[in-house]
């Protein structure tokens, strides 16, 4: 058992390819915790030494349960989360910058340090067939992901954040 801080990546996806994401995060990380966004508590905030934040863009937004999350712990974890680590990998059919920037404005209500360069995955899902289908995420970004995992993990256990 260490003391090190651990990794929380919170995440939530309707059509797979936030979670397929997600998912390959934590391997990358090894030892982070792995939550739905529905599952994470205020208490699991506060316990994490860091966090990488993993969902969709819905409507040119954050996803309502993504939202959620942020509006529920929001306010009991005011003032007990300034300087940790954060990072992003949002999942959008077009441009995934306004759910980014929604996001950015929350982790900057808590006083949270953007530690590494936003990752906005694009699946190109523009009709409503393809929005709504399972989506399959290319090797090359499900890597990204594995890497973006394993060096927020490894600048937790050594310190850097």
């Amino acid at each position: 058992m260490t003391d090190t801080p651990h990794l929380l990546i919170a995440w939530h996806s309707r059509t797979g390819g936030s979670e397929a994401l997600a998912r390959a995060a934590a391997e990358g990380a090894g030892n982070a915790k792995l939550v739905a966004v529905a599952d994470v508590t205020p208490d699991a905030l506060q316990a994490a030494g860091g966090y990488l934040f993993v969902g969709p863009e819905n409507l040119a937004a954050l996803s309502g349960a993504m939202k959620e999350m942020f509006d529920r712990s929001y306010y009991p974890c005011l003032g007990r989360l300034e300087g940790r680590p954060y990072a992003t990998i949002i999942c959008a059919g077009s441009d995934g910058e306004n759910a980014q920037r929604q996001l950015d404005r929350i982790a900057t209500g808590w006083r949270l340090k953007r530690v590494a360069d936003p990752v906005i995955v694009n699946t190109a899902a523009q009709t409503p067939e393809a929005i709504m289908a399972p989506k399959t995420i290319a090797p090359d970004r499900l890597a990204e992901a594995r890497d973006l995992g394993a060096a927020l993990a490894e600048g937790l256990a050594a310190g850097i954040f």
